[in-house]
């Protein structure tokens, strides 16, 4: 067994927020992994036993504990249920740190890990050379042949993740957001405005329509060019240090601007953007303090715009939308009704209900690659409340949603689009039919 008193990152965990679970069960029932294994250590509440007892020193740090704790969705649909509120997010994102800053992975795994969370998503630069490689490989011919020739099974993990890869958008289209977008007509606000990293590659066009919104509605829009990627990724799977790296240049990337509120559209960002407080509790003062104002200001696109009472379109959308709530929307961040709202705030647009729209579609980040074979089944499931609906338009504000949703709709061949709900704003705003 592990040496307890050489473990490192165990203060990355406060007890108090251990101790706040009453172990009642109220979570399992909402829990998905525990619904489709019926495992306690793969519920909420045996995850928490898991890490205590790491922290107690009664069990090891060892693959055996990274199963289980990897095994979880981060979905949070557990918080949602609590009656003592645990923040059952910063345990698993903690316990995964701590696995990872004490077990040495294999070489193939460490490498996969450091390309992707050190040497590409940090960097927009490099980013922007890698989609755009993949642009030209889709637009010119080059994936088709791919597909025809059968190479895509000859390339493991890395054809499967190929094969969910949406039509990406040209390249220049990312030139459109520059650092100042006025308000149309009169400013009201002064916003922040954070693109994303992934988010920008492949739904730039979300990422514009977002500003379009924000402007129709007496928004200045600031995107400061030191920002950059949130660290959503890096917190859900334990890289804790490139994770805090990057929460120190967002917030540094801020620090100066005089604003209203920094808004995001991607849900999964949103989340971890809100909680940069939690990675800074063992940094300094300043950081802190930094941390402390920024989560203050941060909010979702749809959260901002119902408590400015945004401008309703006039323009119908006459189509049967459903609406898919993204975990890290509905219960990470508690936004719960405003995005149907703003949904509902469109003439013409047949709104159906979904059967568990809060249930998790699989994706998690990079879950549905990493855990391919039960969010295949997490994935079904959604699709099946899908089909119910016959609705023409699938929305969902996450990108992780959007593209397992879109893989899952694509498989099954249904008749549906999956977009966020800013864009069908955005279309309503501008008198444009989204699916022409």
């Amino acid at each position: 067994m592990q040496d307890h008193q050489q473990l490192k990152g165990l203060e990355l965990l406060q007890q108090q927020t251990l101790d706040a679970c009453t172990h009642c069960g109220l979570c399992l029932p909402t829990c998905p992994t525990y619904r489709e294994l019926g495992l306690e250590t793969d519920s909420p509440r045996g995850r928490i036993y898991l890490t205590q007892a790491v922290i107690d020193g009664e069990t090891p740090v060892n693959e055996d504990f990274a199963k289980y704790i990897y095994r979880c969705l981060d979905c949070r649909a557990c918080e949602t249920a609590c009656p003592s509120g645990i923040h059952y997010g910063e345990i698993i994102e903690a316990a995964r740190a701590i696995y990872e800053m004490n077990v040495e992975r294999p070489k193939e795994v460490e490498f996969w890990r450091n390309l992707v969370f050190n040497q590409l998503l940090p960097y927009k630069d490099r980013l922007d050379i890698l989609f755009g490689l993949m642009w030209f490989y889709q637009q010119s011919g080059l994936q088709t042949l791919t597909r025809k020739l059968g190479l895509l099974k000859l390339m493991g993990k890395m054809g499967e993740m190929e094969g969910m890869l949406p039509k990406l958008p040209n390249p220049t289209r990312k030139a459109e957001i520059r650092n100042f977008m006025p308000a149309e007509g009169k400013a009201k606000y002064r916003l922040g405005f954070i693109p994303g990293c992934v988010m920008n590659q492949i739904f730039v066009d979300t990422n514009l329509s977002t500003i379009r919104v924000l402007n129709k509605n007496g928004c200045d829009v600031m995107v400061p060019s030191q920002q950059n990627c949130c660290g959503a990724l890096h917190v859900h799977n334990g890289a804790y240090d490139t994770a805090l790296k990057l929460a120190k240049q967002n917030l540094d990337a801020f620090d100066d601007e005089v604003l209203d509120a920094i808004v995001i559209n991607a849900a999964g960002c949103g989340a971890t953007l809100k909680e940069y407080e939690v990675l800074m509790k063992n940094e300094s003062e300043a950081y802190q303090q930094k941390a402390e104002q920024f989560c203050r200001k941060v909010k979702d696109i749809s959260e901002f715009l119902a408590e400015i009472d945004f401008q309703s379109p006039t323009n119908p959308i006459k189509r049967k939308v459903t609406y898919d709530a993204p975990c890290h929307l509905v219960h990470g961040q508690q936004v719960q009704s405003q995005p149907l709202k703003l949904l509902q705030s469109i003439p013409g647009l047949d709104l159906i209900p979904l059967r568990e729209s809060d249930w998790c579609c699989g994706s998690a980040g990079i879950y549905n690659i990493l855990q391919p074979e039960i969010a295949d089944k997490f994935l079904q499931q959604k699709i099946e409340c899908l089909t119910e609906t016959k609705a023409e338009i699938v929305a969902t504000g996450n990108p992780g949603c959007l593209l397992q949703i879109e893989a899952g709709i694509k498989a099954n061949r249904l008749s549906m689009q999956v977009m966020h709900p800013i864009d069908l704003l955005d279309c309503a705003y501008r008198g444009i039919d989204p699916l022409a």
